[in-house]
């Protein structure tokens, strides 16, 4: 399989009618059990309507359906064109970008980004860390200028299993309280675990983690395998992102946008298959 092109996209899905299609087949199959009269039957597209019926009884299917395009008047062609333009960035897609991009107006242009970083977050998913590798552990602090004495900046948390997925979470502040049951949450019992030596990870060896840290302050950053460069790495691209592509976020959706980023950094090895995911990953409802 070969990454998605602009090319290939347009020969894929050249109008509604294909990307309609695609939803149906990869939510119901060409042939299935209808819902009202419990046969097996083919199902045939209405026509003028995003529906196809049962070919004994007429019952109606929506595969747009329970998606990030039910109940909207954008054409399905627009939306997996955003779709692709998400997953062949690498700094993140603004409103504005996608306002350009396809003639939509700027409320329309937020709410399709929205809704499909939402939808990247969810087909991402959060897996268990710290099976095979050392889980590197570290927060990070977004927003605007900070004021000395006050918490101004929203804190996230970010867990690494190096070489792996990362996983990120909004806390409410750096203290332990806020960040240690995340960590007990998403971490495995008894995993080796690097961070810094900030406070709100003193105790985690009365947790059972294998806990080792490096001194920034002391200008340590790496000893033998004991490191965070892997977290901070991906706290550069997230700031970067925000920062350069967006400018600003709040911390109500800031979730979807760090769910976002995870989504591309967790398939960056197989870039060709994160297209695919969004585009195979439509529940049944």
């Amino acid at each position: 399989m070969t990454k998605m092109t602009l090319k290939k996209f347009n020969a894929r899905f050249p109008d509604d009618d294909a990307c309609l299609d695609h939803l149906m087949a990869v939510r119901y199959g060409h042939k299935f059990h209808c819902g009202t009269c419990g046969a097996e039957a083919k199902h045939h597209r209405v026509k003028g309507r995003r529906c196809y019926e049962c070919e004994f009884c007429g019952h109606q299917v929506y595969p747009t359906a329970g998606t990030p395009f039910e109940r909207t008047r954008t054409s399905l062609r627009d939306w997996f064109f955003v779709m692709y333009l998400f997953t062949t960035t690498r700094n993140g897609v603004s409103a504005k970008e996608i306002q350009r991009q396809i003639g939509t107006t700027y409320k329309t242009a937020w709410r399709m980004g929205h809704e499909i970083r939402k939808y990247m977050g969810w087909v991402d998913g959060d897996d268990t860390l710290g099976h095979d590798h050392i889980v590197e552990i570290d927060k990070a602090f977004i927003g605007g200028k900070d004021k000395q004495g006050k918490e101004d900046k929203m804190v996230v948390l970010g867990m690494i299993e190096r070489g792996g997925s990362v996983l990120t979470r909004v806390v409410e502040d750096r203290r332990s309280g806020s960040v240690v049951p995340s960590i007990l949450q998403h971490v495995r019992p008894g995993a080796w675990v690097a961070t810094d030596e900030a406070g709100a990870f003193a105790r985690l060896e009365e947790f059972g983690y294998e806990h080792e840290t490096v001194n920034h302050a002391r200008k340590e950053y790496v000893r033998g395998p004991i490191h965070t460069n892997s977290i901070e790495s991906f706290w550069a691209t997230i700031k970067r992102g925000i920062y350069g592509t967006h400018v600003w976020v709040s911390k109500k959706h800031l979730s979807s946008y760090l769910g976002e980023f995870e989504f591309r950094h967790n398939l960056r090895k197989r870039p060709e298959l994160m297209y695919e995911r969004l585009l195979q990953a439509f529940p049944r409802p």
